[in-house]
Parts: structure tokens; sequence; C-alpha cells
């Protein structure tokens, strides 16, 4: 086995340290519900006779109590395209159950919301919190007790860090969970952007805008950019979480179904009454979670994981910051370009190479651990392979990663990356902490300092910007976008104007306590930023006119002004709460909520996690 990057070994030592009680409470947890906790054979016969009751040819089996009864927890609905391919799964996944003698039910749905339905809309308020929302749906599906077993049906961007928290709480349990694959490749991602760039200077209109998105999101299937939800697939994808080469077949294919009905099968397999038990709170471990930081890096995926990572790890007893990011992003090189990052989307990405070839890369390299305990294999290499049908009965088979990558335009070996750093930095300074995505930002805009506009809506933003307002050298600031504040929104509206004053010639930046796309684009910017304006962040006295100072290569965030009149100045004043599409409902959540660098969550932190 190669030999791990010193740097890589440093930070896993350092999670290891500080995860130490914590992760200890959890396991010993996990170990408590396996042998004590609520199962089928602890169940009253009053008990057991509900929960098979409309279970149909499968109940003499789950009488008999003697294989697997897998729970199946679904975020089906048809309103988001990537979940749209498992209205039927739980049938075939019954069917796949019944092939090796085990039982399949529908444990229980969770919500799953479109981000890209809801940015920009006052939806997007629900967004973060619907993640915490998942989670407990997740683990009232699996409270029942019925359970040896469970796939997990998700793919989006709350919707697996919600799934993974959820069934944490249940980490005796082994589980798999199964994705349903991309959308085709649709208008080209340079085009699509381009028209959104060309809507946003008034230079074309509504109709021509909607023909283009229309055109780029088009049919079942995940959208095919390398945001938060293809992100999700690649971090499941080194954790070895799914079957191996699962993320990024198509669906409807047959490759795409026997890759499914594998995944069943080898459920039924690593059970807690066979030899090969292999339980997700034994699966997520520290080490699997840094895999999961380095694969984030080395492919230039999504921000928003800097908020769901630390979540999910907390709920396996492990503490994360952003200083492991941080650390990690400085040796871990860019090996993938992804559209935003790329010209190029998941599709070309896999016909490149994909994540089998990304896995057995970063494994040679050092750069990811590679004895984890799997879902699949004997270690994390057993998943660098590629579903494969052969001949004419379609029997399903697993090839090595190719050697080097078959495009070098989408993928490169990390001895000659695109970069040699992750582009996923920490900034800091008398601002507080950040997350700097560098990766797609050309070297020379890593460094701004220019005066601040002051903002507290994406909307005022957009009205300044056609206003001619911000026609000049500006680090646009925009508070009271935090988890406290309003649920932490992306503030994806500000893609586009902030582009077009970049492309101007303009100097621009972008500070703020809320989150980007999970396609964070070319436009320099400090997300996340913690402490938020509620509760009394710094961010809250920055003015119209302070010179604000962003560096990714010095790692600062700095509002450059007097010590004395910074801290004279007053807090500004909090817009009042949303009413309205739901949010109100959600206070409680905003009220509770930690910060972003420990993942946002009400939830996690109520439980004391």
């Amino acid at each position: 086995m190669p030999e791990l990057h010193p740097e890589v070994a440093a930070v896993t030592e350092r999670v290891i340290a500080r995860s130490r009680e914590s992760r200890r409470a959890y396991l010993d947890l996990i170990e408590r519900e396996r042998e004590a906790g609520v199962h089928r054979p602890k169940l009253a016969c009053g008990n057991l006779a509900h929960g098979f009751a409309a279970s149909g040819e499968d109940k003499p089996a789950i009488i008999a109590g003697r294989a697997m009864n897998i729970g199946i927890v679904t975020a089906y609905n048809d309103m988001l395209s990537a979940h749209q391919p498992y209205g039927r799964y739980p049938e075939q996944i019954k069917i796949f159950a019944r092939e090796v003698g085990a039982t399949a039910q529908v444990a229980g749905g969770t919500p799953a919301m479109c981000d890209g339905v809801t940015q920009g809309q006052r939806g997007m308020e629900l967004s973060l919190f619907s993640r915490d929302t998942i989670a407990l749906s997740a683990a009232v599906g699996l409270s029942h007790g019925m359970f040896e077993g469970a796939a997990l049906l998700g793919i989006c961007d709350k919707i697996v860090p919600g799934l993974i928290i959820g069934a944490l709480r249940f980490g005796h349990l082994p589980v798999i969970l199964i994705p349903a694959g991309p959308m085709p490749s649709g208008l080209a991602n340079k085009e699509k952007q381009r028209i959104r760039q060309l809507y946003a200077e008034g230079k074309v209109g509504r109709k021509e805008l909607l023909e283009s998105e229309s055109a780029s999101y088009h049919g079942a299937g995940t959208c095919t950019f390398y945001g938060t939800a293809n992100s999700n697939q690649m971090m499941m994808d080194v954790m070895g979480l799914h079957m191996p080469g699962a993320s990024f077949i198509n669906p409807g294919t047959r490759l795409r179904q026997a890759v499914t009905r594998a995944a069943i099968h080898r459920l039924t397999e690593i059970g807690w009454n066979g030899n090969d038990y292999r339980p997700l709170g034994r699966c997520i471990d520290e080490k699997a979670i840094v895999n999961a930081i380095v694969g984030l890096l080395a492919t230039g995926g999504s921000t928003n994981h800097a908020i769901h990572l630390p979540a999910m790890a907390r709920a396996a007893g492990i503490v994360i910051d952003w200083e492991d990011f941080d650390r990690l992003s400085g040796v871990v090189p860019l090996v993938a370009r992804v559209y935003p990052n790329g010209a190029g989307d998941v599709n070309h990405f896999h016909a490149a190479g994909g994540m089998s070839y990304v896995i057995a890369s970063l494994i040679d390299a050092g750069l990811l651990h590679d004895d984890i305990l799997t879902v699949a294999g004997h270690s994390l290499r057993d998943h660098a392979r590629d579903p494969k049908l052969l001949g004419e009965g379609d029997a399903l088979t697993f090839e090595d990663a190719p050697a080097e990558p078959l495009d070098e335009t989408m993928l490169r070996p990390p001895s000659n990356p695109f970069q040699p750093d992750g582009g996923m930095r920490l900034v800091k300074g008398n601002l507080g902490r950040a997350t700097f995505k560098t990766s797609a930002v050309d070297p020379e805009r890593r460094t701004i300092e220019a005066p601040a506009r002051v903002f507290s809506d994406q909307d005022e933003v957009i009205a300044a910007f056609k206003a001619g307002e911000l026609e000049r050298d500006v680090v646009v600031v925009v508070r009271f976008q935090g988890p406290r504040a309003n649920g932490m929104p992306e503030l994806h509206k500000l893609t586009p104007p902030l582009g077009v004053l970049q492309d101007r010639g303009h100097k621009v930046a972008l500070v703020t306590d809320g989150r980007m796309s999970g396609a964070s684009g070319k436009v320099p910017a400090a997300i996340h930023l913690s402490p938020e304006a509620v509760g009394g962040g710094p961010i809250g006295r920055i003015r119209d006119g302070d010179i604000i100072r962003l560096s990714a290569a010095e790692g600062l965030l700095e509002v450059l002004v007097d010590p004395a009149e910074w801290e004279s100045r007053a807090d500004a004043v909090r817009p009042p709460d949303g009413l309205g599409t739901g949010r109100e409902l959600f206070a409680f959540m905003r009220q509770g909520a930690d910060d972003a660098e420990r993942g946002g969550s009400a939830m996690l932190a109520a439980a004391g996690l």
C-alpha cells in the first residue's frame, strides 16, 4: 500500500485526537443499540402484526425472521428531476431482495426540495434546515425496529447529508446509498453561462433565458454540473458507501438497474447475523471523513460541504473544522475540471475515467486512506472499478480503473494536476472565519482590496447593479444571510451580475455570512462568514466605503478600519423575520442553529452532539 502523505496523516491524527471522547461515546451508543435497542425479535406480537400487516407475499418471510428485512428510506418526488427515477425503485428493490431470500419495506419518505427551483426565491430560506428535517424523517422511518439494514435513496444537496445524519443514529445497521444517476448532457455549459450573463445585462429576454435553461435541465436525472448534488455522489464513492462506480450511470439504463440490484444483494451480505458485518457507524470513521474532504478538494467540489461535512461527522461523533479543510487543501492537487470549473459536465468526467480513476490515482499518490471499511470491498481500492454488462445475459462485472485519464481536459493525474492545491481555503481576520473557493478563480483575482458596499439582501444587490451603482472596484457585502438570520439561503442570483462587473474590468469580490451555490464560480468570494451578523458578528459593523482586504494566498479577510473606531461602532439592525412560504414554521431552527463551521444545525446543537 502506498505511504500516506504526511499532511493527510497529520490531519487525520488531529481529527482522531479531537474526536476521541465523542467518537467513543458514539461507538458505545451503536453497540448498545445493536444489543439492547429496538429490533424485530424484541417487538411484541401486536407491534409485529402492525409492521407486516400490508406486506403481502413477503409476510411469511418477515414473520419467520430468518433473513434481513431492508428498510427503504426514499426521497422520491417527481418534481425534482434527480429523484423522479426513484418512483419505481421500492418495487424493484423488493424483487431484488426476494432473489436472495430477504424482504424490503419502505420505512419512510423524506422531503427533497430542489434548490434549482427555489434559488433566489423565499423558499430557499428553508433549504439548509431541510437537511435537519430529512435527518429527522429518516430517523422516524428507522425507529420502528423492523429492519436489519437500510437502503437510502437520495442524491441532491441537503438530501444525502440529511439521510446520512439520520441513519448514523442507527449506525448499528448496515446501510448502502443508492443513486439514480445524472441526466444526459444538454446545452453546452459555456453557452448556458453566456445566456445568463446576457440576461443579467438586459441583452436577451426571459424567453431566450428559459429556452437556454430548459435545454440544460431537460430530463430525468441529476443536473449535470458539478455542484452539491454530484459532489455528494463523489463523497459517497470515496467513503465507500456506494457500490463501485455507481454515481454517474444515467437513469433508465440496464446498467443502472444492475448496479441497484447488486447493491441490494450486497446489503443482505453485510448484516449483523453474518460473517461480514459492516455497520454504517463503523464505515463512517475519521479516515472516511478525511477521504471525503480530500475528494472534495481534488475534484473542485461544492463549498456547501464545508457546512454539510462537519454536520455529518458530528452525527458519528467526529469533530472537524475548516482548518482541516485548509491544511488538506494545501497538499491535495486539483485533478478534475468539471463545470463550472471546466467546460465538460459530469457525464464527460465519467467518460474520462471518472471516480474510478480519481480513487485509484489518489490512493497511489498517498492522498486517500485505502484501509477503510467499505460496503463492498476489502479496501477502498476495490471501489476504484467501473461496472460493466457482459454477454447476452447482461452479467454484471467490475473492471479496474483506466491507467491514465481518457481526456486530460477533464481529468489529470495527481503528478500533473490542473493546480497544485485543492482550491478551498480558510480566510480569517478581524471579520471572522470564512471559506474561499479558489479552484474556479483566476490566480490574479485571488487578492482583492476595495471599498465595501453593504447590503442585507441579494435583491438589493441586483437593484444596485441594474442602477449602475456598482460600476467600480467593489467588495459586495451581504449580511444577515446566516443560519440564525434567515436559514442561510444560497445567494445564487449574485453570480451573473458580479461576473458581468468582473468581465468589465473591475476588481470585484463578495463577502457574506450566507452561502453561494454549489456551483460557485469565477468571482472571488468569502462565504459562510462566521460568526454571522445575528448575535454580534463583525460583519454587522461594516459600513459603505470601508476598505476590505480579501486574500486567499495570505488566508486573510480583514476590514482596514482604525481599531478604536471599529470597536466603537454599533451592530447593524437585523431585518425583520420573513413570513410566508412556511418560513415562520422554521423559526425554532433558526433560533437554535449553531455556526456554519459546526454545520449550521439546530438539531445537532439541541442534541448536544
